[in-house]
């Protein structure tokens, strides 16, 4: 692993992660519960003002502080190669809860070498939790460690899923979701983001989701590895941040996941 590079001003790439996260959350709490223009960018994805307010600020910090480095950002236009170092920015991640007051959103930011997320951390403003890993460090909540959970069989179970914005792939969801019941409980959080750092730390057994872009996925590649937990994409080779689907969680339940999704609608 490389070691993780100092920004311009001196600071690590620690504390630079956790500068951007404060300020996308300082932007988005201003603005929760507050009304704000809302476009839809496809049935079920929308984009706020916050969204861009928040990926402009978080840019304009890592220009400064990394001003070698190139960033992937849900908002931004610009395609970087991902061939050095390269940070991936969700500026909000749960819009749509956002924007109807509903406290399950976060903002995502990992830093990767030749696209290898090497840094993770999710940031949930509403609540004020932080998931943070850098590889070889361990999972921390909170600043406490964390471990993915230990659960070896899917009816034993908290299933965490969520849908996406195509109705054949949600379908294929709901129907996989069908096959497994029963299992402990089945929860749909709004952001994927959320659901693989509650994978990470156990707070889910199991989190499926099977239509993701790098930002909504690259920080809990992290987080689930340091949590101890598996992160599969869907033929069970191991996730990066190009994936677009995945199963996180229990390696035992990831396992047992995979070998009832070989062939069932879920894949393409």
């Amino acid at each position: 692993m490389p070691e993780l590079p100092v920004s311009a001003s001196g600071k690590t790439a620690v504390a630079v992660a956790r500068l951007c996260a404060l300020e996308a959350a300082r932007i988005a709490m201003d603005a929760f519960g507050q009304r704000q223009e809302v476009r839809v960018k496809g049935r079920g994805n929308l984009l706020t003002e916050t969204d861009l307010a928040t990926e402009l600020a978080v840019l304009e910090i890592l220009r400064e502080e990394y001003p070698e480095h190139e960033v992937l950002a849900e908002e931004s236009t610009e395609k970087p190669r991902g061939e050095g170092w390269m940070w991936v920015v969700d500026p909000l991640d749960g819009t749509h809860n956002f924007s109807r007051g509903i406290p399950y959103f976060a903002f995502n930011i990992a830093l990767c070498h030749r696209r290898r997320p090497l840094l993770g951390l999710t940031y949930a403003p509403a609540t004020g939790e932080e998931f943070f890993a850098a590889e070889g460090a361990g999972l921390t909540v909170n600043g406490q460690p964390a471990q993915a959970s230990a659960a070896e069989r899917l009816d034993d179970c908290v299933l965490g899923v969520d849908l996406g914005y195509e109705d054949a792939r949600a379908a294929r969801m709901l129907e996989l979701v069908t096959e497994v019941w029963p299992v402990q409980s089945v929860r749909v959080m709004g952001s994927a983001a959320l659901g693989v750092a509650y994978a990470a730390c156990g707070r889910y057994d199991l989190f499926l989701h099977h239509f993701l872009y790098p930002w909504d996925i690259a920080a809990g590649i992290v987080l689930v590895r340091e949590g101890g937990g598996a992160i599969v994409d869907r033929d069970g080779g191991p996730a990066s941040i190009d994936s677009e689907g995945v199963i996180a969680g229990a390696p035992g339940a990831v396992e047992e996941m995979l070998t009832l999704a070989r062939d069932r609608p879920w894949r393409e």
